[in-house]
C-alpha cells in the first residue's frame, strides 16, 4: 500500500487530471509480483492506479511507459483493454515512479475463482479458453503502423536472440548476493531450441504475458472483457503469445497457484481455434510452448533470486522457484 504523504499526492492527482474530487478509498490488487496496482473507489466512479514498484529495478519506469503507450494506442481498436485515463511522469505523483490510471473494467478474474455463472455451467467453463484465443487473435490483427506503434521492440531477428538472452539473463542470477542458483540444468532445453528455431512470421502486436490471470472476463459468460499488464508488450512474433497461453493453461497441468477450474478446454482446441482464425500452421506451435516455458521459467526465477537478497518476499520467492522448475520440466515433456 501507500504510505500517507502518497496517498495524499494521488488523491490530488485524481482530482487535477479530472478523474474525481473523491472521497477515494484504496485497495490492493493482485498484479505479478512487481508492480503497484490499487483500485480507486470513489463515490462516483472506480478506477484503476498503476506504476512500478516501490523499490524501482532498472528498466520498472520504461515498462509502464511502455503500458502507457499501448493502452492509448488500443482506444482505437477492437482489442478488449481498460481505457487509459491519465498519466503522470516519474516524480509527478509518486517519488521516481511513473503514475498512471485507467478505468476499471468490469469482469472476473477466473485465475480468482470463475462467476457463479460459470461455476453452474460446464459450457462456460469450456468456453473460456476459446474466448481468451478470440480475444489473442484481435490482439494480433492490429495494424501497428496504424495505431502508432510500428516503432515497438525489434522484430528483426526476434526469435534468433531469445535463448541467448535468456541464457545470460539466468548466468546474471548467480551474481545475486544469497542466490544459491537454479538447482536444474536448464542447457538440454536452450540447446533444443535452437536447434529446431523456425522461421519467425510477419510481426504483430504481442502481449508478452498472455495468461489466464491476465484477462477479465463476462461475469455471465466466457467473452474477454479486457487484456491487463500489458509492460512486456512489443511488436514480435506473435505466436509467443499463443505459446505462453499453452505453457501456463492450467488444463495442461501447470499450477501457478491460480483457483482450479474445472472443465477447461484442451490445448489442442486452443490451438486448432487460433489457426483458424489467423491461418497459422498448427505444427510450428509446440516450439513456441517450448520457448514460453524457457523464457517465464527464467523471469520466475528473478523473483527468486531477488528474494534471496531481500528485495522480494521470501515466500513468493519460494513459490516463484517452484513455478519455474516446472515450466522447465513441462519444457522437457514436450520436447519428449
Amino acid at each position: 500500500m501507500l504510505a500517507r504523504e502518497e496517498t495524499d499526492a494521488v488523491v490530488a492527482w485524481l482530482s487535477s487530471a479530472g478523474i474525481g474530487d473523491g472521497p477515494w478509498t484504496f485497495e490492493p490488487l493482485a498484479g505479478g509480483t512487481q508492480n503497484l496496482m490499487l483500485r480507486a473507489v470513489g463515490p462516483e466512479r472506480r478506477v484503476v492506479v498503476r506504476s512500478g514498484p516501490r523499490h524501482l529495478r532498472k528498466g520498472s519506469n520504461a515498462a509502464i511507459e511502455r503500458e502507457i503507450r499501448v493502452l492509448g494506442a488500443l482506444a482505437s481498436t477492437d482489442v478488449p483493454h481498460p481505457r487509459l485515463l491519465a498519466t503522470a511522469p516519474a516524480d509527478g505523483v509518486l517519488p521516481g515512479r511513473v503514475v498512471y490510471a485507467m478505468a476499471e473494467v468490469p469482469g472476473v478474474n477466473v485465475a480468482t475463482g470463475p462467476s457463479p455463472a460459470q461455476e453452474a455451467d460446464a459450457g462456460l467453463r469450456h468456453g473460456l479458453g476459446p474466448g481468451m484465443v478470440d480475444a489473442l487473435a484481435a490482439l494480433h490483427a492490429v495494424d501497428v503502423d496504424a495505431v502508432g506503434l510500428g516503432d515497438v521492440g525489434n522484430p528483426q531477428g526476434f526469435l534468433a536472440r531469445q535463448v541467448p538472452r535468456w541464457r545470460d539473463e539466468l548466468a546474471r542470477y548467480r551474481e545475486v548476493e544469497g542466490y544459491p542458483g537454479f538447482g536444474d540444468d536448464t542447457d538440454d532445453v536452450a540447446d533444443w531450441l535452437e536447434r529446431h528455431r523456425p522461421e519467425s512470421g510477419p510481426p504483430a502486436l504481442a502481449h508478452g504475458d498472455f495468461h489466464l490471470a491476465n484477462v477479465l472476463f463476462d461475469p455471465d459468460g466466457a467473452t474477454v472483457t479486457a487484456i491487463v499488464d500489458w509492460e512486456m508488450a512489443t511488436v514480435a512474433d506473435p505466436l509467443l503469445d499463443l505459446g505462453w497461453l499453452l505453457a501456463t493453461w492450467p488444463a495442461s497441468g501447470m499450477d501457478l497457484g491460480w483457483a482450479r477450474v474445472e472443465g477447461l478446454a484442451h490445448e489442442d482446441e486452443l490451438v486448432a481455434r487460433y489457426a483458424e482464425l489467423t491461418g497459422t500452421d498448427p505444427a510450428v506451435v509446440p516450439w513456441y510452448a517450448v520457448m514460453a516455458c524457457f523464457k517465464l521459467g527464467v523471469l520466475l526465477e528473478g523473483t527468486h533470486a531477488r528474494a534471496c537478497a531481500g528485495k522480494a518476499p521470501e515466500d513468493v520467492g519460494a513459490r516463484m522457484h517452484a513455478s519455474a522448475r516446472s515450466l522447465v520440466h513441462q519444457a522437457r515433456r514436450r520436447i519428449g
